[in-house]
């Protein structure tokens, strides 16, 4: 019995720095699953190990006394970190009407909360909403379908316009919205057939995909991939991006084939395309959802190969571009491709003459949150980017709508790229398909 009373002080002595830690960092994106319940269990656990430990007189010692008082930090830092929180949170949603109509278009935001979303979209704070598998689990497509057009119609009532609906339907192992919607198989899965089969084929999953979006309100898929599959193993480490299951194939020329065609299939459907992961993440052996990650390959090489693709479907068709998080190192050795003024203003917009949306991978992802984030933010709006991505943990909105009203009032924020990026959101791709996708999901509803 006094050896498992040892054991069990010594495991206290060890738990009570992590769990004081997870305390302090409550609304860190990698302790998404503690939220809520999880977070009342810790609290309610260090009280009861610190009534537990008085009750048995270990108060009495000086080392019991530290034990102690280890345990009183979890509530207290919890406290601290959710009052933090509020604050910036308050911040956000006292900002001026200008500022919000200014900055707001420029954000996307996955949501867990409608009530939440539905404020910051009636205010103006939001330009576009992500759907995700959450928020379709233990509810009904219809559900949802009654959301968006709920959004859409109290945009509409406050004279704003319409919301950007995505989702990331690739297919194969990325479809967070299958099921209820299709599974469709990746489209990698087409490589192997003739060229006429290639495009039938993913022209066909296009309209699966962009039919069934439509539908449900989304207007924008987050799809398809161009990076060229890679040819070797990727590191072992790499537990999300896995493109080696999701690129199509290593040859620009099938790459271009396969995802023209689904990108014809989409657009049919009045459904946008989102082409991804722009440098390139094929030849990058780093995860970047939780490491930064560089591309040491040289810029003609890249011209020569993975961006073929790119450039011949953004050249024909009215697809956004989504930028990733890795570094480009031959242009900008500094900072990561989504936020470099030399990669999206100096090749996209200059030397490509792309002038569609431009937007971020998820900011909430390791190469960017775990490090300066809000000289990301800046950076990725002074570089001309037109949506900045909140995906996976909406409540990060706060922080990464805060670094730009921050960036905004120092006068940091360029006025001249907000002002062309606000001109391309107003007269692209966005606004006239979301209101054609509004429309779609008025006429289902009324049938």
């Amino acid at each position: 019995m006094q050896f498992l009373r040892r054991i069990g002080l010594i495991l206290l002595w060890l738990t009570a720095p992590l769990v004081a830690f997870a305390a302090a960092n409550k609304n860190d994106p990698y302790l998404v699953p503690l939220r809520g319940a999880g977070n009342i269990a810790l609290v309610a656990a260090s009280i009861v190990i610190v009534m537990v430990l008085l009750r048995r007189g270990r108060w009495r010692t000086i080392a019991g006394k530290l034990l102690v008082l280890l345990w009183c930090l979890p509530p207290l830092l919890m406290s601290a970190a959710h009052l933090r929180f509020e604050l910036r949170k308050h911040d956000v949603l006292a900002a001026g009407a200008t500022e919000a109509r200014q900055l707001g278009p420029h954000f996307m935001v996955g949501y867990s909360s409608f009530p939440e979303v539905t404020w910051l979209a009636e205010q103006g704070l939001i330009g576009g909403v992500y759907v995700t598998r959450h928020n379709i689990r233990g509810r009904t497509v219809e559900t949802l379908r009654a959301e968006i057009a709920m959004l859409q119609d109290k945009r509409r009532a406050v004279g704003l316009p319409p919301l950007v609906v995505a989702a990331d339907q690739e297919g194969g192992i990325v479809g967070h919205l299958a099921p209820p919607l299709t599974k469709v198989p990746a489209l990698a899965t087409l490589a192997g057939l003739a060229p006429d089969d290639q495009q039938a084929k993913a022209e066909e999953f296009g309209r699966i995909h962009g039919r069934e979006l439509a539908g449900l309100g989304v207007n924008l898929n987050l799809a398809p991939v161009l990076d060229l599959k890679p040819p070797a193993r990727r590191n072992r480490l790499d537990f999300h991006t896995l493109i080696g299951q999701r690129a199509i194939a290593t040859d620009p020329a099938v790459v271009s084939t396969i995802a023209s065609a689904y990108v014809r299939g989409l657009e049919e459907s009045g459904v946008g395309a989102t082409l991804k992961h722009f440098p390139g993440i094929g030849r990058v052996r780093t995860d970047t959802h939780h490491f930064s990650a560089n591309l040491d390959t040289p810029v003609g090489e890249l011209e020569a190969t993975d961006w073929l693709p790119f450039r011949e479907v953004l050249s024909h068709s009215r697809s956004a571009l989504m930028v990733g998080h890795v570094t480009l190192t031959a242009v900008d050795p500094d900072r990561a491709a989504s936020h470099s003024k030399r990669v999206v203003d100096g090749i996209i917009r200059d030397k490509w003459g792309y002038q569609g949306m431009v937007m971020t991978d998820d900011l909430v992802m390791g190469a960017i949150y775990q490090n300066d984030v809000c000289k990301a933010v800046v950076e990725a709006i002074n570089a001309g980017v037109d949506l900045l991505l909140v995906a996976y943990d909406g409540a990060q909105f706060y922080r990464v709508f805060g670094c730009a009203l921050e960036g905004s009032r120092r006068g940091k924020l360029d006025a001249a790229m907000l002002r062309a990026s606000a001109m391309r959101l107003e007269r692209g791709f966005p606004t006239e398909q979301a209101r054609a996708a509004s429309n779609v999901v008025r006429i289902v509803e009324r049938r």
